[in-house]
C-alpha cells in the first residue's frame, strides 16, 4: 500500500500527516509532494524524515494506490490526470470536482457507498462547513425526511488557511497594543469583530460559501431539501460552529433526536444547559467527532428541531474525512 500527499506543506497537508499517524493508517510507504518552493523540505512522520518531492507531470504516481490532495483547485484540475493515470485513487480536498456529475462527493458517515462509483478515479471531499452539518443531519433524516434546513455558521480564521490564522494572531497583538490592524487576507479586520462574508458574492446575494452548503448537501444526501445559509467569519483560530434549524416532514421529539445523535457514528452529544455544558470551539479543536448540543424544539414550528453544532474544520472538515474515505475504500475491497 503506497499513499501520497499532495500539498503537504499547507495546513491540511500537515493535518494529513497527523491523522495518518494517529490512526496508524495501513500503508507501506508514504510519498509527499509539494510546489517547487517546498521541494526538498523534510517532515517527520512516525519517527522518519520524509523529503518533499516537487509535483510534476510524469510517472511519479505510478504504484501509488491513494493520493490525498490539498493544493488548491487549479492544481487539482491540472494534475488530476497525472495523479490517476496509473490507477491511483485521488481523494481531493479542493473545490475542483465537487460539482462534477461523475465525481462522488463523500462523507463516510453519510454516503460511503457513493465512493464505489468513480469513473475518473477521483473522489471529492466536501466543503468543511457542509461536512459537519451533514454528519448531524443524517440521523435526523433517518427519523423523518428533511424538508428544509436553515443554518448560520460561525467559521474560524483557519478556514482561510494558515494565512488566516496568522492574520488573526497578528491583529490581536496589534489591537492589544493600540496599533492599527493590518488587513490582507480578510475583507475587514477580524480581531474584535465578525465578518458576515466568506467567499465571493453571487448574483442572488448569497456568497459562494453559503450556496456550497445548499449544492453539496443535496449531492451528498441525495435529497431535494433546500439549505439557506448565512456564513460568518469569527475571531476564533480553529473549529467551526453552526446554528442549525431543521424542518422535517413528520414531527420528531427532542428525545428521539438526542438518541439518534448519541447512537450515530462520528457524533458526540454535549447537551446539559443546566450546567452550562454545550460544544464550543475551545474544546472541540483537535477532536475527531462533530459535537452537537442545545438540542430543542423550534418554538415557531412543531415540525422543526434546532441545535448547535461544532467541528474541527481542518480535521473532520478536511484531512480526517479524506482519510476516512481511504479507510472505507480499503475495508470494502476497493483498494487492495
Amino acid at each position: 500500500m503506497r499513499v501520497a500527499i499532495v500539498g503537504v506543506s499547507g495546513a491540511v497537508g500537515q493535518e494529513f500527516l497527523k491523522v495518518l499517524a494517529e490512526r496508524d493508517f495501513p500503508m507501506d510507504e508514504l510519498v509527499i509532494f509539494g510546489s517547487a518552493r517546498s521541494a526538498g523540505k523534510t517532515y517527520e512522520f512516525k519517527g522518519k524524515q520524509l523529503t518533499v518531492k516537487e509535483l510534476k507531470h510524469g510517472d511519479d504516481f505510478k504504484g501509488i494506490d491513494i493520493a490525498l490532495t490539498s493544493a488548491g483547485a487549479s492544481i487539482s484540475k491540472e494534475y488530476a490526470e497525472t495523479i490517476t493515470k496509473h490507477g491511483a485513487i485521488m481523494i481531493d480536498n479542493s473545490s475542483a470536482f465537487r460539482y462534477v456529475d461523475d465525481v462522488p462527493l463523500v462523507v463516510p458517515e453519510v454516503n460511503p457507498e457513493d465512493a464505489r462509483i468513480r469513473p475518473r478515479n477521483i473522489i471529492a471531499n466536501p466543503n468543511c462547513s457542509t461536512i459537519q452539518m451533514v454528519v448531524a443531519l443524517k440521523p435526523i433524516e433517518n427519523l423523518s425526511k428533511i424538508k428544509r434546513v436553515r443554518v448560520a455558521t460561525y467559521q474560524a480564521a483557519s478556514g482561510a488557511g494558515a494565512q488566516g490564522i496568522a492574520e488573526l494572531e497578528e491583529q490581536v497583538l496589534d489591537v492589544a497594543q493600540g496599533k492599527p490592524a493590518k488587513v490582507e487576507k480578510f475583507a475587514h479586520q477580524l480581531a474584535m469583530n465578525i465578518i458576515p462574508h466568506i467567499d465571493v458574492f453571487l448574483e442572488n446575494d448569497y456568497t459562494k460559501e453559503e450556496m456550497k452548503m445548499n449544492w453539496e448537501t443535496k449531492k451528498i444526501m441525495h435529497t431535494d431539501a433546500e439549505v439557506s445559509a448565512t456564513c460568518v467569519r469569527i475571531p476564533v483560530a480553529r473549529a467551526h460552529s453552526e446554528a442549525i434549524w431543521v424542518e422535517t416532514e413528520n414531527p420528531i421529539s427532542v428525545k428521539e433526536v438526542k438518541e439518534a445523535f448519541e447512537n450515530f457514528e462520528g457524533l458526540t452529544v454535549i447537551d446539559n444547559p443546566a450546567n452550562n455544558e454545550y460544544p464550543m470551539p475551545l474544546f472541540v479543536s483537535g477532536k475527531d467527532d462533530v459535537y452537537v448540543g442545545r438540542i430543542r424544539e423550534d418554538v415557531t414550528d412543531p415540525n422543526s428541531i434546532t441545535f448547535w453544532c461544532v467541528g474541527d474544520q481542518i480535521k473532520k472538515g478536511a484531512a480526517l474525512n479524506a482519510v476516512q474515505i481511504a479507510e472505507w475504500l480499503i475495508a470494502n475491497g476497493e483498494v487492495k
